[in-house]
């Protein structure tokens, strides 16, 4: 694990262990509950942090959990999870599988985009980002992380992983669904007074699919360098353009905004950067004022990325040799054989389907193993992402 300095977001004093369910204030005592290793840092749920202290004093640690499960983020517009099906989650945690996980936490159309992130066209682009710019990090840090995509594609590749988001249970579906007890997890808000994570000694930080969503993006944005250190790395893609109408919510920005915040950085159309994975090549990095018709920026920045990227061939963007792969699951059998798209709901149609990068159609098989030196055409029915690397209990 990475040996990370918890502080406390309200005062910045250290944090540490008073009893194994939480951590405390080194100067004031304040407390805060931590379950399944995933300190909960959150500000201004006071009622909430002191209703779950409680349970986990009396040593009742399902009743904790189920109330930090509840919990949502300031954007969360669908109705709240059901107390019953949550509580039937936490009961059959070991055998239920991630779908089911999703559905009783009650995540609609969220729980699709995480479910078959893996093949999705800005998933793919994050990926793209990593590997054109990769330098062999060591330790890496996923801000606004969900439930552990990229931690997980990362981890297997030999680093060390620490995720931070503001909604405890997609960290926690991360634990047990996706990226396993080595990982670093803490929930905190990004609009805490202090950064829980200072000094955090990475090589690498990211952030995909979120960092628009904030309001003070610069306050951020310095946090996020300041864990990156001296001669780490900043990776933050799927940026939404405020100039180009789309599906985004939050603040989106403009390349204007880009060109301000990050002027040491190499920008990229996220488009560009999924073709260039489809086609094995080096995605080329584009000037902000030439952007402004983007869906989507990345960038990267800080003195630790590669001065000019390479091309994404391996690395990332391909599995492992020897990891057994499963049909992309957006495949369903057809009458007259073989299996064709169906999307899990018209948003998610309407979003990603001019721009996926698998056939409409594929003949199956449904499972394969890929294999190093495998031939080109099922090298590429990988890289499109006809067949995905999904966790063992999808």
């Amino acid at each position: 694990m990475i040996p990370f300095e918890l502080c406390s977001p309200e005062t910045g004093n250290p944090l540490r262990a008073d009893r194994p369910h939480s951590l405390a204030d080194a100067e004031t005592g304040a407390r805060w509950p931590v379950i399944d290793g995933i300190p909960y840092l959150r500000i201004n749920r006071e009622a909430l942090v002191e209703r779950v202290l409680a349970h986990l004093d009396a040593g009742e640690p399902d009743e904790a959990l189920a109330a930090l499960l509840a919990d949502q983020d300031d954007w969360w517009t669908g109705p709240p999870a059901d107390a019953g099906d949550i509580r039937q989650l936490i009961r059959t945690r070991a055998e239920a599988s991630l779908r089911e996980a999703v559905q009783r936490l009650g995540w609609g159309r969220v729980g699709d985009y995480f479910l078959h992130r893996w093949s999705d066209p800005t998933f793919l682009a994050g990926l793209a980002l990593l590997e054109a710019h990769w330098n062999e990090p060591a330790c890496v840090f996923e801000f606004a992380c969900g439930i552990g995509h990229y931690l997980r594609e990362l981890g297997r590749r030999g680093c060390k992983v620490a995720g931070a988001d503001v909604v405890f249970a997609k960290l926690w579906v991360a634990r047990h669904w996706v990226v396993g007890p080595k990982a670093q997890l803490v929930c905190f808000d990004a609009g805490s007074p202090h950064w829980p994570v200072p000094g955090a000694p990475v090589d690498l930080v990211l952030c995909n699919d979120a960092f628009y969503f904030l309001e003070d993006k610069a306050a951020l944005l310095e946090s996020l360098r300041q864990t990156a250190g001296d001669e780490g790395w900043l990776a933050l893609s799927h940026i939404h353009n405020r100039e180009c109408p789309g599906f985004s919510a939050g603040s989106a920005v403009s390349a204007d905004d880009i060109a301000e915040l990050f002027p040491d950085a190499l920008v990229y159309d996220d488009a560009e950067l999924t073709r260039a994975l489809v086609e094995a090549r080096a995605p080329g990095p584009r000037e902000p004022a030439d952007l402004r018709a983007c869906e989507a920026f990345s960038v990267v920045a800080g003195p630790g990325m590669r001065p000019a990227p390479r091309s994404v061939v391996d690395g990332l963007t391909l599995p492992p040799a020897g990891t057994a792969l499963r049909l992309n699951p957006l495949y369903q059998p057809e009458q007259t054989g073989g299996y064709a798209i169906r999307w899990p709901s018209e948003r998610y149609e309407a979003e990603y389907a001019a721009r996926a990068t698998y056939p409409l159609h594929a003949p199956g098989p449904e499972r394969m193993v890929f294999e190093a030196g495998a031939p080109p055409a099922e090298t590429e029915r990988v890289r499109r992402r006809e067949y995905v690397d999904l966790p063992e209990r999808w």
